[in-house]
């Protein structure tokens, strides 16, 4: 095993997407992620569309990589013997069910630190371990309603708008990656285990940075402005020819050199626009005549002229064509890896790079119980008891 986290033993018991973004990266660094699965069908998102051919959810297949699968009936006496002798010996456990779930299994925090002090518990819940909606379930759309993201997304006029990919999801488990590396740390020198407690609300809420600014200097609410930026014009995406592009004239000698590649006087002369206040007051009939320059030519020829000239400067893609991005691919940030029944399958690599203790791409996503026989040996389960756990129910192998 590769990375910075090897030797880490991390067991999850986390489901769908917040929680497996989070065993995910830790994977990628090293950690050997042990990923327990629900008796008899796993967890949900193996049932995610896309569906592929022979039945595996490539959305599952894109979060559980480098993982290892046991399927365990945690409503038998079994299956929760199998998950208590795992855990007195973690370093980690991760999960994202509602507050209180853990606790009715018997395996909250308060009871398995008395086995395990050193135990690092990450728990990603839609609204936090405290507070009035402490005990609600969460989804990534409503925290983005909650968190203020979607009263400011999307173009004037519209409808409130969420974020394409989802962010609070994602975040979350990025932020419980971090909370528990921290912890871990902290372990090292302490010998110490601790909670970790983050939420999607949480996770929504920190991606307004920005926008908070504004409320707390100036008392007003961002208002909606499409891919454009309260602070700064032009700084927003144009139409062309054939596409859009982005660009980024942030400051006075951008926006400067944005004009003479466009061969526009009669724009630098404008009083309106002379400066970045000018310029976001009448941010409108800006656009309006920086729009009638670029539709003059494709977005790849604006690309190479602004380029050329020094200025921040993009194509706007579809996924399609940042997956084929010669960016992208040189910092390995689509991997493949060969699946025992889905075949050659690509993913997204990890966004992290050591220079001495490179995270990998080792194995593709479990089948459901693929492990549950070498974890059980590996734990002292003797054969008998395997069969006898795997005759009862409390357990499935492949």
């Amino acid at each position: 095993m590769a990375g910075p986290l090897q030797g880490m033993k991390v067991i999850e018991l986390s489901h769908i997407m917040s929680g497996p973004v989070c065993g995910m990266m830790l994977a990628d660094m090293g950690a050997d992620v042990i990923k327990v699965e629900k008796v008899p069908d796993g967890d949900d998102a193996r049932r995610f569309a896309p569906m592929l051919d022979n039945g595996e959810s490539a959305s599952f297949m894109m979060l559980n990589r480098n993982k290892r699968s046991i399927a365990l009936n945690l409503k038998t006496e079994g299956g929760l013997r199998v998950l208590r002798r795992m855990l007195a010996s973690a370093d980690v456990v991760t999960e994202n069910y509602r507050r209180g779930t853990m606790e009715r299994l018997g395996i909250g925090y308060e009871t398995l630190k008395k086995d395990n002090p050193g135990l690092i518990y990450s728990a990603i819940s839609g609204y936090g371990r405290s507070g009035p909606f402490a005990d609600k379930g969460g989804f990534d759309l409503i925290a983005q309603g909650l968190s203020g993201m979607m009263s400011m997304t999307g173009d004037p006029g519209q409808a409130p708008i969420k974020a394409g990919s989802p962010v609070a999801d994602i975040n979350a488990g990025i932020l419980a990656a971090l909370g528990i590396v921290s912890a871990y740390s902290h372990r090292q020198k302490t010998g110490e285990g601790q909670m970790v407690d983050t939420s999607l609300l949480e996770a929504a809420f920190q991606q307004m940075y920005w926008a908070a600014t504004s409320f707390f200097t100036e008392g007003r609410n961002p208002q909606k402005m499409g891919s454009a930026n309260s602070t700064s014009a032009p700084y927003q995406a144009f139409q062309t020819k054939d596409g859009w592009i982005n660009i980024g004239a942030a400051n006075q000698s951008n926006y400067e050199r944005l004009l003479q590649v466009l061969d526009a006087p009669e724009i630098a002369d404008d009083e309106r626009f002379k400066t970045n206040a000018g310029r976001i007051a009448h941010r409108a009939e800006l656009v309006e005549l920086l729009t009638k320059r670029f539709m003059r030519d494709t977005a790849k020829a604006w690309v190479e002229k602004l380029d050329a000239a020094g200025l921040p400067v993009g194509l706007v893609l579809p996924i399609s064509e940042a997956v084929e991005h010669p960016q992208i691919v040189a910092r390995g940030m689509v991997v493949e890896t060969e699946h025992p029944l889905a075949g050659r399958a690509r993913s997204i690599g990890l966004p992290i790079h050591f220079s001495a203790t490179p995270g990998d791409v080792r194995s593709p996503s479990p089948l459901l119980g693929q492990h549950t026989t070498q974890v059980l040996n590996e734990y002292g389960f003797s054969a008998a008891e395997i069969d006898r756990l795997l005759t009862e129910g409390a357990a499935i192998a492949r």
